[in-house]
């Protein structure tokens, strides 16, 4: 039984998610685990309860199956306090080069898998007066667009978007629910092997980054971005025309795509 309840995290294989399985997992979270793989992360505590699902939330039946799983764990006497929206990846290159099929797959887990999963949770949620959803964004999606990562950073900005607003209706309601969105900048994972791209900024490690985030999600901060230099860029590019701005971005992701 976890004694402080269920952390339910997608994309829980490897990077982010992983490491915000074993910090729950420290903290006496039983874990509730989604990813397309089964990889149970190392340096999760022995004798913590996990569940496990195999699924790929990029297909509804996928979502449905996680919901599922959740679900049966709230009916078993343990209730799921926690939930962290991980699941996702890049695709970098010209939109006139890049694989639609692989785009629309992205907007899939991306977008619709982190909209339907935020949505289910909340009901839950809202039903018990309490619990926290964490969707995992990316600084990208504070910026006005990136070409060359174009429908990454459309996703992404879908993403911070949503949960800003849903985060106002719920302080606007008194809720005991709280919403948040971490957008870090590059972090050490296999995030850049499978969009294709390499770093063009040292990045943090997961570690650092879910350390952070944990720290400011006690806070209730809303959006979350790990990484002072990251910090800066996104709060200086608020006062810097778009016309200059895009140019700028389009070089530092050339250079991540080596062109």
């Amino acid at each position: 039984m976890a004694e402080r309840g269920y952390a339910v995290i997608t994309g829980a294989s490897s990077g982010i998610g992983a490491e915000f399985a074993r910090a729950y997992g420290k903290q006496g979270f039983g874990l509730i685990l989604c990813a397309r793989r089964k990889v149970v992360p190392d340096g999760i505590p022995e004798g913590t309860d996990i569940r496990y699902v195999c699924a790929d939330l990029s297909g509804k039946e996928g979502c449905t199956a996680l919901m599922d799983e959740v679900r049966k764990a709230a009916g078993s006497g343990c209730s799921v306090e926690v939930f962290v929206n991980c699941a996702g990846f890049g695709l970098a290159g010209a939109f006139s080069d890049t694989d639609a099929d692989r785009e629309l797959e992205m907007i899939d887990l991306n977008v619709k898998a982190v909209h339907f999963l935020m949505k289910e949770m909340l009901a839950i949620f809202r039903a018990r007066g309490r619990g926290t959803i964490l969707n995992v964004a990316s600084s990208a999606g504070l910026f006005p667009g990136g070409p060359y990562f174009s429908t990454y950073y459309a996703t992404k900005s879908y993403v911070c978007a949503l949960t800003k607003a849903v985060a106002q209706e719920l302080k606007e309601e008194k809720s005991g629910v709280y919403t948040a969105c971490l957008c870090p900048g590059p972090v050490d994972t296999g995030f850049n092997e499978t969009a294709g791209v390499r770093f063009a900024l040292r990045g943090i490690s997961a570690q650092e980054c879910v350390s952070y985030a944990l720290r400011q999600m006690d806070r209730k901060k809303t959006v979350i971005i790990p990484g002072l230099s990251i910090r800066a860029a996104v709060f200086f590019a608020r006062f810097v025309p778009d016309r200059y701005l895009m140019p700028v971005i389009a070089r530092q992701q050339k250079r991540k795509s080596g062109r």
